[in-house]
């Protein structure tokens, strides 16, 4: 069995790329990420919407880099009625242990039609994701000194996808909260904390009105705590947390979620320091990591256009390398990445600019040269 630990983060970047190492210490070669000839085959995943360009510039800068990655590529879309490729993306992240992924479309009108994202999380028990929201040095913002991290339970709450119409007019959704799962997070988050010398753990909850499921998160994250004396631990419920977000950002340090207030203060993070084109992130599993943008945007409206910022999908990569092993393309490919943003010559639409993703790419692969 896979006994997952953190290793600390490094601070060579604005942001610290490595979320967690969750393959550090293993029992047995069936759980560490598959590796022929000295090159590691990656899962990767691009998604819908700018999925498809933004993994052409990661690609391209590997590539230029000479990571030693071999890519095996699957296409997975939630667009339309078909589920072509999801069990082969399934199958291809239990061989490889790890994964690249961008965000999987999921329609908002059609019943019946599960969400790829939750699925491949649920299926595949990656349980924590990790979102990293810091300020960026050349991208200027209402608030400085934003440095949090949150940690969302990624496989129950309201994401569970238990719910039926018992008569005509009459929806019951079922949110499952469970003690295992919230203690599982719960540690998680607080030996994050310990590895990354962060003081404090925020519970998010709404357990004044769900006393018995936001309740039994609260509680098992505030026990937890006990064992982790060094590290403060306080709790607030999710709506003053969001309005807090918004007003006094730098109170935050590590956030442990569940599911859907992971998301929306995912999100409200975002907002905060330029957009969902800048935010990196990771999902961990005990035998599985994959890598996908912070902010789960598909980007369908502008698809094809080579307008995407590159930005969130590179530095998800990065801390792809970081589980690895592979620090040294990391920083190389970090420190690029941050070059061209703290400059701003280049700027894509998101970032009031009008610099395309193919400009990005060019920008980081020149900055790159002057790093060898």
């Amino acid at each position: 069995m896979l006994r997952t630990t953190l290793a600390k983060t490094l601070t060579r970047s604005p942001i610290p790329l490595v979320g967690a190492r969750s393959a550090t210490t293993v029992s047995s070669d069936i759980f560490k990420p598959l590796k022929y000839g000295g090159k590691y085959t990656v899962t990767l995943i691009p998604g819908d919407g700018i999925g498809a360009e933004v993994a052409e510039s990661v690609k391209a800068i590997f590539k230029a880099d000479n990571v030693p990655i071999d890519w095996e590529q699957v296409d997975v879309t939630g667009v339309g009625a078909s589920e072509e490729g999801f069990r082969e993306s399934v199958q291809s992240l239990k061989k490889n242990k790890v994964g690249l992924k961008g965000i999987l479309f999921t329609p908002v009108e059609r019943s019946g039609h599960a969400s790829f994202n939750v699925a491949l999380r649920q299926e595949l028990d990656i349980f924590a994701s990790l979102v990293l929201i810091k300020n960026i040095p050349g991208v200027k913002t209402r608030h400085d000194g934003i440095d949090m991290c949150l940690i969302r339970e990624n496989t129950e709450g309201e994401y569970s996808g238990l719910e039926h119409q018992s008569v005509p007019g009459v929806v019951e959704s079922l949110k499952i909260v469970t003690k295992y799962k919230s203690e599982r997070i719960s540690r998680f988050a607080f030996e994050f904390a310990l590895k990354n010398n962060r003081k404090k753990v925020t519970v998010v909850h709404k357990a004044n009105i769900m006393k018995l499921a936001d309740g039994l998160f609260r509680h098992t994250v505030q026990d937890m705590g006990k064992e982790y004396p060094t590290i403060t631990t306080n709790d607030m419920i999710v709506d003053n947390a969001s309005m807090q977000a918004v007003s006094y950002p730098q109170q935050f340090d590590v956030l442990v979620l569940p599911n859907l207030y992971g998301s929306i203060l995912s999100n409200i993070g975002a907002g905060l320091v330029g957009g969902p084109g800048l935010i990196p992130g990771c999902n961990i599993g005990r035998e599985i990591a994959v890598f996908e943008p912070g902010c789960r945007h598909v980007g369908l409206d502008i698809k094809g256009q080579n307008q995407a910022n590159p930005t969130a999908l590179l530095l998800s990569a990065t801390m792809l390398l970081r589980h690895l092993g592979l620090d040294d393309h990391a920083d190389r490919i970090s420190k690029a990445v941050y070059a061209v943003l703290a400059e701003g010559k280049v700027r894509t639409p998101d970032l009031n600019g009008t610099s395309t993703t193919s400009d990005f790419t060019k920008a980081a692969l020149e900055k790159m040269e002057t790093l060898y």
